[in-house]
């Protein structure tokens, strides 16, 4: 199975995932067709790795379209969607002929329109158009996008018929008709792919005098193994070419919208992108196949054969759960989703790490800069306007509506939902980019085919497991340190069998005299055991390891000399895990417990179940976030301070790790403050909310030292709940409290907003906060 398709998230039947959990999909590349008119030899659907052309259906079946339609139309419901695009492509869409193409747009629009605005588009290479086609183009009101890559000697480099016959004559007549009066409503521009050999104000001027609406320009498709053509010498060709293009185009005083320089001029200035080439915006787009298969956006053909897979049909699935697939949600991550390289480039926001298949290197997956990186810099670099501020644009992977719902502090249980789901497809992502170092380690490289297999049968079993706090933590310390123990991949991929009820066998570390399964417990075993065999059968296993053979199955009574179960506090169904076996809990900067006697632990869960439900009384705007989020909670040793301590890490989102404390009461409290950390972080993933290049320091009545921004706006949203939980507490001394933390709160904000350091969604989140603030005088 290739990397791409190897692991997805809740592959599965129509109502296994509530409304909410997945970011909903708005976009949709309808392949009418498989095959094409023309053979054009960069073309990246016939010429690239990828060949799944040859087992697709020519033509999508009337039934196919049908199904596409509902699925489109559920989703968009599901999710209350205001406009959904569908490109009709190819191959060659104008294959399908006028009655194909009407039939087509008639399906879509009956089915889509009555809950969502349709905007139906259509991309071509031109030839076939007619006044027949047209007429049907405008009565159904799709607009066309036609290639063409210049004037004669520069489109039939490349775009000919098998026969080698030139296709600009065709190309140029479909245009003609297309600039008629009656059918320049459905003339929607030019795409043009770029080739350095051509001459770039040339290439401008014959474009410019078909007189489209837009004109877009591609780089052609490459990668680190395949990378793009350059010339010995010229270090950036490509944003030279587009450079002179530049010039040309203000010298013109910008008689046409090209989207790709437009693009780069918005985000330097803070605004959006209207192309994936560029830019953190919101990757929204799935493409649905001749044969029905969901598939990723198919510049990912380029990349290796199988690359754009998914494993989902629109028969069988949802666009929900084509929408969790982990190579899709990583693009909906913003910067949280690109390289470290990229993180910390001066101009990511504007560059986004370039296209995502051309981020593709072999052994490190799509996890790299861009193939055309130098290129992009130097793009941006002059283009930017010298008076362009540097750039303070959100991320903005979470949408204005989640934002400001959990900007109030409390946040909804869809809104907490929308966190997790972007949680677990990080960790899906980090798991997909471990996959090609997993096949050179045969115990990691056996437990990622058993979590590739289980993915398909199990998919419950197996996100139950990658949404245990520890999992990322651990596949974050994997893809930052070579050295890190990428074999626990297999631990993994065995407790999610076992809770599968799965059959299988594979050998799993052991670390410090300790066989560990995330969300299950941990074994003992000899210090000197670094490895053991594991037989899963039956909802349980069996281990060998040192002459001994110990069976276990979790959850029941019974339980065996050396196995060390995760206990847990239940309260009105929601199970939070008493978590001290995990071996990658110590993230909290404060020493963790070791493995409680069980005395002690049923006073832990007897207390936590009792936390939990006071939460739900005093602190009910937080109990849905904090029933949704929190899965697990450490405990630290005892303070001999006697301070009450607790504590949450970005890297092991659900988990908040806490000290003994009296009672469940000051046990609640800690819950909330540490919960919104979490909401906090996960925010903080995906969503930029001040100037991280701003240094300054800020002085908090809660800390003795000048905090950074990012601090300030932690303390801030827990110090905002935990004022809140006060607020609702009886008596004097809870008076006191409350007032304490609401000045400290008033404080930080007024602090923050002056300060300059927010970025816009920043700026908004924190007045959401203030709006809380004030609503209670």
């Amino acid at each position: 199975m290739s990397q791409a398709s190897a692991l997805r998230s809740d592959a599965g039947g129509p109502g296994r995932k509530p409304p909410g959990r997945v970011s909903p999909l708005s976009q949709y590349v309808l392949k009418l067709t498989s095959r094409c008119d023309l053979a054009c030899d960069h073309c990246y659907v016939y010429q690239h790795p990828d060949q799944s052309w040859r087992h697709q259906p020519h033509v999508m079946a009337a039934s196919t379209l049908e199904q596409a339609a509902r699925r489109i139309a559920e989703h968009a419901a599901t999710h209350g969607l205001d406009t959904v695009r569908v490109v009709l492509h190819g191959g060659e869409p104008l294959l399908a002929g006028a009655g194909g193409l009407a039939a087509a747009a008639a399906e879509l629009r009956r089915r889509i329109d009555p809950v969502a605005r349709l905007d139906l588009r259509m991309q071509s290479n031109g030839v076939l158009l007619t006044p027949r086609i047209c007429d049907a183009l405008v009565a159904y009101d799709v607009k066309v996008g036609i290639s063409l890559d210049g004037d004669l000697a520069a489109n039939d480099l490349h775009r000919r018929y098998a026969s080698g016959q030139s296709s600009h004559a065709a190309v140029l007549r479909g245009l003609g008709l297309l600039r008629r009066p009656e059918y320049r409503s459905s003339y929607a521009g030019i795409l043009c792919t770029i080739d350095l050999a051509n001459d770039p104000v040339a290439v401008y001027e014959a474009l410019l005098a078909q007189e489209p609406p837009q004109i877009d320009f591609l780089l052609p498709h490459a990668n680190w193994e395949r990378p793009p053509a350059r010339p010995e010498g010229v270090p950036t060709p490509y944003a030279d070419w587009l450079l002179a293009i530049h010039r040309r185009w203000l010298a013109d005083g910008r008689p046409v919208p090209i989207r790709l320089l437009e693009s780069l001029l918005s985000t330097a200035s803070g605004g959006a992108t209207r192309t994936e080439a560029v830019g953190l915006g919101f990757a929204d787009l799935v493409v649905i196949e001749t044969d029905g298969t969901f598939e990723q956006v198919d510049s990912l053909k380029s990349a290796y054969d199988g690359a754009p897979a998914t494993g989902l049909d629109i028969f069988r699935h949802r666009v929900d759960d084509a929408a969790a697939h982990p190579m899709i949600a990583i693009r909906q991550t913003g910067l949280a989703g690109l390289c470290a390289t990229c993180r910390e480039c001066e101009v990511v926001r504007q560059c986004g790490g370039g296209l995502f298949a051309h981020r593709y290197r072999p052994d490190t997956g799509f996890d790299n800069p861009s193939a055309y990186c130098a290129d992009l810099k130097e793009l941006i670099h002059a283009m930017t306007p010298a008076d362009v501020p540097a750039q303070r644009q959100p991320t903005d992977a979470l949408s204005p509506t989640v934002l400001d719902d959990l900007g109030t502090g409390y946040g909804t249980m869809e809104s907490a939902r929308h966190l997790a789901s972007v949680h677990l497809g990080l960790v899906r992502a980090l798991l997909v980019d471990l996959s090609p170092r997993a096949a050179h380690d045969e115990r990691a490289a056996a437990g990622w085919q058993l979590l590739v297999d289980l993915d398909r049968i199990a998919p419950e079993a197996v996100r139950a497991v990658l949404e245990h706090p520890f999992v990322r933590r651990w596949a974050q310390r994997c893809r930052d340190d070579a050295t890190a123990d990428l074999a626990y991949l297999a631990c993994v991929a065995a407790a999610a069998a076992i809770r599968a009820g799965a059959d299988a066998e594979l050998t799993v570390p052991a670390r410090d005299g300790a066989l560990s399964l995330p969300t299950l417990g941990a074994m003992a075993v000899d210090a000197d055991e670094e490895a053991v065999l594991l037989s899963v059968h039956d909802g349980g296993f069996t281990a060998r390891a040192g002459g001994r053979r110990i069976t276990v199955r979790p959850g029941r009574p019974d339980v065996p000399d050396g196995w060390r179960p995760v206990r847990a506090a239940v309260s009105d169904g929601h199970h939070v895990l008493l978590e001290d076996t995990d071996p990658y809990r110590d993230c909290f900067g404060a020493p963790v417990a070791a493995r409680l006697p069980a005395a002690t632990a049923d006073g832990w869960t007897r207390q936590l179940t009792r936390a939990l439900r006071r939460v739900d009384v005093e602190a009910g705007g937080y109990a849905p976030g904090l029933r949704t989020l929190l899965r697990a909670v450490v405990p630290l040793r005892a303070d001999e301070g006697g301070m009450q301590r607790s504590a949450a890490a970005g890297a092991a989102f659900g988990a908040v790790a806490v000290a003994p404390v009296a009672d469940d009461a000051a046990l609640a409290v800690l819950l909330v403050h540490e919960v919104q950390h979490l909401k906090m972080h996960a925010v903080l993933d995906v969503c930029d909310l001040f100037d991280r290049h701003d240094r300054r320091r800020l002085v908090v009545p809660w800390r003795a030292d000048p905090r950074p921004v990012e601090g300030v706006l932690h303390g801030t949203y827990a110090h905002l709940a935990v004022a809140d939980v006060w607020r609702r507490r009886p008596g004097g001394a809870a008076a006191a409290t409350f007032r304490r933390y609401r000045d400290w709160t008033d404080g930080a904000l007024d602090a923050l907003l002056d300060l300059g350091a927010l970025t816009a969604a920043g700026e908004r989140f924190a007045h959401r906060m203030r709006d809380t603030l004030d609503s209670w005088s």
